[in-house]
């Protein structure tokens, strides 16, 4: 009897009994060759306890324990940090914090936030985009735009992704990223995400800059030069006017991050272009974050329409990212306005910083390129030292943070001070002799 003389029951029977057995043996064969293959694939490839990083991180802290020396990082703090601060209980002579000028939890910030989360909540609850707008976080913008003497800002909810997303989306394969050899590493981040060439000039060096580009400006479209209007680990500032020029000889963008220059630099603290009396139209990026002077948190470009449109409407930073929250623009909206309002509090700063670089150099402290404005490093030259002097100085009543390597190189380690205009002069007197004592034991 052929195949053919089955009834139609019995011959999809037979079917499915052939089939049922050629499935199994497939099944059994793929789960043997998955077995296989899982078999080759070392453990330490589906642990965090055996991912290279982690292990990495675990050798300086092994060291650490073996020579007793405290974890100086991740100190809960009891409440709002300026000046002072309190840990656990006890009061700190604080350097360890952006508030440049003291508005974090002033009252009037305070009550700002306040107002803005009963008007509007805690959350904007979705992109901009797709939710639309709370008026404060335009009227943040705009005031942020005049700041600059600029057309138009944008504000994202975090600063490092201001940088990533900005960078990313402006800028790619066929374009030419330049920076400072010092510079953040968010713009890192963001140029590895465009895909662009990237080459960085030495600290400060306008002149290496323009021979980079007097050789191979010409290789590519779009050319971004970037640099800091405050450099966050150093202190010091660039030439601002320098580089203006040079980008508008070599028909570059400029863009100036000015995370730590805003309440800091100028008159009334109005960053760099005030500082060096720039047009704020001369520089094409002014970058910023709303963490450090403006007491809230997330970053803005500032620049003319056609740059701030393209980055509303395409950046992935903020197109599929939640609008910044109501409560945090009210926050800096308010201390933008106080900063205006009260220069005083921007020259206390600088006088404090003067003070500051003058009393540690007198003392023969190391202070590298620091200028005295708001951010002085005490150059150890080893991790161990600084990570023992913050320690020590801790004791002491004091609040000091290491930078240690990898984030500088090894013979760069430090202890980086952040001063805030409500420090007082005995304060800083204070903080120079204590580590001046220290340095020599």
């Amino acid at each position: 009897m052929s195949k053919n003389d089955l009834a139609p029951g019995s011959k999809a029977q037979l079917i499915q009994r052939i089939l049922g057995r050629k499935t199994g043996q497939a099944a059994s064969d793929g789960r043997m060759a998955d077995r296989t293959v899982a078999s080759a694939i070392p453990d330490a490839f589906t642990r965090f306890d055996r991912h290279p990083g982690y292990e990495k991180m675990l050798v300086p802290k092994a060291m650490a324990d073996r020579m007793g020396v405290r974890n100086p990082f991740f100190r809960s703090h009891d409440g709002a940090a300026a000046a002072r601060t309190r840990i656990n209980g006890r009061d700190y002579l604080n350097f360890a914090n952006y508030n440049y000028l003291g508005l974090s939890a002033h009252p009037e910030v305070n009550a700002a936030a306040k107002a803005a989360m009963d008007q509007y909540g805690t959350s904007a609850s979705a992109s901009r985009l797709v939710a639309g707008e709370r008026r404060v976080q335009r009227e943040l913008e705009e005031e942020l735009a005049r700041n600059y003497e600029v057309e138009d800002c944008v504000v994202f909810v975090s600063g490092h992704a201001t940088n990533v997303s900005t960078i990313g989306y402006l800028f790619g394969p066929k374009d030419l990223v330049i920076h400072d050899s010092l510079i953040h590493n968010s713009i890192l981040q963001g140029i590895q995400l465009s895909g662009a060439a990237r080459r960085s000039f030495p600290h400060n060096d306008s002149a290496a800059l323009e021979r980079i580009l007097a050789e191979i400006r010409g290789q590519f479209e779009r050319v971004l030069i970037v640099i800091e209007g405050l450099y966050s680990m150093d202190g010091d500032i660039p030439d601002l006017p320098a580089f203006t020029d040079i980008k508008r000889r070599y028909k570059a963008f400029l863009m100036v991050d000015e995370a730590h220059a805003l309440g800091v630099l100028g008159k009334t603290g109005r960053g760099s272009h005030e500082h060096f009396d720039v047009a704020g139209g001369d520089v094409d990026i002014w970058m910023g974050t709303l963490s450090k002077t403006l007491a809230s948190c997330g970053g803005y470009i500032a620049g003319d329409r056609a740059l701030v449109e393209l980055l509303k409407y395409a950046a992935s930073g903020f197109v599929y990212s939640v609008g910044i929250s109501p409560v945090l623009a009210a926050a800096s909206l308010q201390a933008l306005q106080i900063m205006r309002r009260e220069p005083e509090r921007v020259h206390a700063l600088q006088e404090r910083g003067k003070q500051f670089l003058n009393l540690m150099r007198s003392m023969g402290i190391n202070t590298g390129f620091a200028q005295g404005y708001a951010v002085i490093p005490a150059i150890t030259g080893s991790s161990l030292k600084a990570v023992k002097l913050s320690g020590q100085l801790f004791d002491a009543g004091m609040n000091v943070q290491p930078i240690i390597h990898p984030a500088v190189e090894e013979k760069a380690a430090r202890l980086r001070f952040f001063l805030s205009s409500t420090h007082s002069r005995d304060d800083i007197d204070l903080a120079c002799e204590t580590v001046h004592t220290l340095m020599k034991k």
